[in-house]
């Protein structure tokens, strides 16, 4: 399969531009895929973080493996770190992400209402990779249309500062994917799940690299994709499969279009509520 690497450089520039503004910042809210929790979780982000209040969103949880998402819940929630499972297209749980920030800055601004200040402003900052949703969510505490939203990667340019109709103001940011992936698969689950272009890997290394997971992970989900049988799909290979279902959803021998089609369907949650990162 071909290496997967992607880092534009307006990336590289949102980070720097990140790093300048975190002193200003009172709350990192990192926004993380629950479909795929560790493999969306930017190395760079917690670097910038540091000792900050931090609260992690998992998004898109209505796609997610429910079972798995309360898991990933429990092993995130460490050293201080609050973290919540959202629906933010469906407008889910938004209060409680609200409730979240404000304790999270609880400390800071409990200080600032001991020297008077009344309703002090939180300044809080949303960071993630492309396409996690994070424009989404910043809509909604908004209560407008301020963040343009795209099932691409890479549709927030620049980074703005937005209020809100309560006392927390936001720095919407670009979604950042680091330089390298140490690890090669979690380059192909990003892939699979829309955070890298798919004009910058070949869809039908991705669909193979997925189906060999939902193989292992979701057979009962692949066997009604694939609309056959436990048995028949035991008996073939990985490639032997995608070549099947090219022909079974008549794609003829076009295994880029109908490896393009699954992965648009593994997005919308078509496939089932799969999650690829296990605990």
């Amino acid at each position: 399969m071909a290496t997967i690497q992607w880092y534009p450089g307006h990336m590289n520039k949102a980070r720097n531009q990140l790093e300048e503004k975190i002193n200003l910042i009172d709350v990192v809210v990192e926004v993380l895929d629950a479909r795929i929790p560790s493999s969306s979780r930017n190395p760079m982000i917690a670097d910038l973080v540091g000792t900050k209040p931090h609260v992690i969103i998992l998004n898109k949880a209505d796609l997610a493996d429910p079972v798995l998402t309360k898991a990933w819940q429990k092993k995130l929630q460490t050293n201080g770190k609050f973290v919540l499972a959202m629906d933010s297209l469906h407008n889910t749980n938004m209060q409680g992400l609200i409730h979240l920030i404000k304790k999270a800055a609880s400390e800071k601004t409990k200080k600032l209402e001991e020297k008077g200040a009344v309703n002090p402003t939180i300044r809080i900052a949303f960071a993630g990779i492309p396409n996690c949703g994070k424009s989404t969510i910043i809509n909604r505490l908004v209560g407008r249309n301020v963040a343009e939203v795209g099932n691409k990667p890479g549709v927030t340019k620049g980074q703005t500062w937005l209020k809100t109709s309560t006392n927390i103001q936001i720095l919407d940011t670009p979604g950042i994917l680091w330089p390298k992936f140490d690890d090669q698969a979690v380059g192909y689950k990003l892939a699979a799940f829309g955070a890298i272009k798919d004009t910058v890997f070949h869809a039908d290394d991705v669909a193979l690299f997925t189906i060999k997971l939902l193989r292992q992970y979701y057979l009962a989900e692949l066997v009604k994709f694939a609309r056959s049988t436990k048995e028949q799909i035991e008996q073939i290979s990985d490639t032997d499969l995608l070549l099947a279902l090219t022909d079974i959803y008549g794609m003829r021998d076009d295994y880029d279009r109908f490896s393009l089609y699954m992965l648009q369907r593994l997005r919308k949650g078509k496939i089932g509520k799969i999650t690829l990162d296990r605990l």
